[in-house]
């Protein structure tokens, strides 16, 4: 479990490695076996409510709360072990990565976070089933799929709730990417983050699916990450996001416990709309959308108007992801050359 210490730091800020520290204590020095290889997957994430803004950057520490559901069998594995380098080797999808690149520079200084020594070097093999920076959530998989394998790898055996926040301090949304199935990410209130984690909501609902409507792959021109800066920071319509937020929870609880489809979809697109509202209005305006995308929003509009019930939600991308029922597969495949995830697959675990 998590210790309960109060930082008393003498009014400076909290730094990702003091996190580090209070979690880890003794195990922070705990050593790898040298020919040991650490193996993890963790499945990416769809945020039905979505995190969107920043209280404390530095721990990445949201404005609200958010709530997910995983996609089984899509998302990113990691082999993780130690390496005689002078610098981590990393490859992705079998491809080496040069250490001139964002990405690797963004993987390698999480792991400063956790060496036990300073010439300690790690190889990193990730193997992704999804596009990275698309908006599919690849951080957020990359990341959680990372956490449990340092886990592994030095043997520091913590619980779920920790390494919800370990990942977080990599990628917010990571914090959600330790379960299958529904999972709400708690925004917390304290300046240390340390309440503020994921956890799965026990609900299973087997007939929801998910489709993978994907337009493009590339990586996007602007990152999440400064997209939600340059939100809060400029848009004069993210004063009403964390009302919303707060409306559109209660209504996605309900609607899981209930099983009410109809609530589940227009709760996730409304919340879809209205974030990327706010980016619209930011200065300067974000949007990701292609025509692609918007053609495919008034389809689905123009669909459910004729009886399907079917909505769609979109993150910082111009991807889309189509929410509907079992019996419509058919129908929406009918429709769309997409790929239909069934989210509650026999071989997921809540735990």
């Amino acid at each position: 479990m998590i210790a309960q210490s109060i930082f008393l730091l003498s009014g400076s800020p909290v730094k990702k490695s003091d996190i580090i520290k209070l979690i880890l204590g003794d195990r922070q020095t705990n050593q790898p076996g040298e020919s040991f290889i650490a193996t993890s997957f963790a499945p990416t994430n769809i945020a039905l409510c979505k995190y969107w803004g920043k209280r404390n950057e530095e721990l990445h520490l949201p404005m609200t709360s958010s709530l997910s559901i995983a996609l089984p069998d899509h998302g990113s594995e990691v082999a993780l072990s130690l390496c005689d380098a002078e610098q981590d080797q990393v490859k992705l999808n079998h491809e080496l990565i040069l250490p001139s690149s964002k990405f690797y520079q963004r993987l390698s200084s999480y792991l400063d976070l956790f060496r036990t020594e300073k010439n300690e070097r790690f190889n990193v093999e990730i193997h992704s089933t999804i596009p990275i920076a698309a908006g599919l959530a690849s951080s957020a998989c990359g990341f959680a799929s990372l956490v449990l394998a340092l886990d592994q790898l030095f043997n520091w055996q913590l619980d779920k709730k920790s390494l919800s926040i370990l990942a977080r301090l990599g990628s917010g949304s990571a914090s959600r990417s330790l379960w299958d199935g529904f999972v709400e990410w708690h925004v917390g209130e304290r300046a240390d983050g340390m309440d503020s984690f994921a956890e799965p909501i026990h609900a299973v609902w087997p007939e929801l699916c998910l489709g993978l409507l994907i337009f493009n792959t590339n990586e996007k021109m602007i990152s999440s990450r400064d997209a939600m800066r340059e939100t809060v920071e400029t848009s004069s319509f993210y004063k009403n996001w964390p009302q919303q937020v707060s409306q559109d929870l209660f209504c996605l609880h309900k609607a899981i416990e209930e099983k009410d489809f109809e609530l589940l979809g227009k709760t996730a697109e409304s919340n879809a709309m209205l974030m990327h509202a706010t980016m619209r209005d930011a200065k300067p305006s974000i949007d990701y959308c292609l025509p692609e995308t918007i053609a495919a929003m008034q389809k689905i509009q123009q669909l459910r108007q004729d009886g399907l019930p079917l909505y769609f939600t979109q993150d910082a991308g111009p991807n889309l992801k189509l929410l509907f029922c079992e019996n419509d597969v058919a129908m929406v495949r009918e429709h769309f050359n997409v790929e239909v995830v069934r989210v509650f697959s026999s071989s997921m675990t809540l735990l």
